[in-house]
């Protein structure tokens, strides 16, 4: 289910799942190994609903997502635990309706863990929300960061999988310092 697009050429969904607000980011990956944001968003749930029905909401956005912009893969956060077991056990649901919105279209499933994304997309494990949403600024060349932070983490999820995913033919880019990182938010 891609664009028509040549082999050599993919786009990646990428999701970073959560009951109250699910991130995605949309990247299309070129055969020279060029990179460009085709979108991103949130899909908010009502809090004041049932679990159901919010992951039903996560589940026809993120259908409605697939169905527009017909992904190659979808690269989702794996599972990590929570201090809370509840907070993990309700994330794992959300996963749940990502995982199925993607099954049900016949797309393949890549799981990266948070450490991971931060480390393909900013060079570093413990990375802030911050560090992450001004590297995929930088990654994509956009003119702003992704607002907010859980579409750029979408972004940077579908980014991981263009850097790790594809195979040895494309590489990721040299990881910047923290140094670095400060300068390019303006910071001291």
């Amino acid at each position: 289910m891609s664009l028509g697009l040549p082999p050599s050429e993919s786009v990646v969904l990428g999701v970073d799942p959560g009951t109250a607000v699910t991130g995605y980011g949309v990247v299309r990956r070129a055969a020279d190994g060029a990179l460009s944001l085709l979108e991103c968003g949130v899909v908010r749930t009502d809090p004041k609903d049932d679990l159901a029905d919010r992951l039903r909401v996560i589940f026809e956005g993120l259908s409605e997502v697939i169905e527009r912009t017909r992904p190659a893969v979808v690269s989702v956060e794996g599972v990590f635990y929570a201090k809370n077991v509840r907070t993990s056990v309700v994330l794992g649901h959300a996963r749940g309706a990502v995982l199925l919105a993607a099954a049900l279209k016949g797309l393949r499933v890549a799981e990266y863990p948070p450490a991971e994304v931060k480390a393909a997309v900013v060079g570093a494990g413990r990375a802030t929300k911050d560090q992450v949403g001004l590297m995929v600024q930088r990654h994509l060349k956009l003119r702003e960061v992704p607002r907010p932070h859980d579409a750029a983490d979408g972004v940077a999820l579908a980014l991981t999988h263009c850097f790790r995913g594809f195979g040895p033919q494309l590489k990721a880019p040299i990881p910047l310092t923290f140094a670095n990182l400060q300068k390019l938010g303006g910071r001291r």
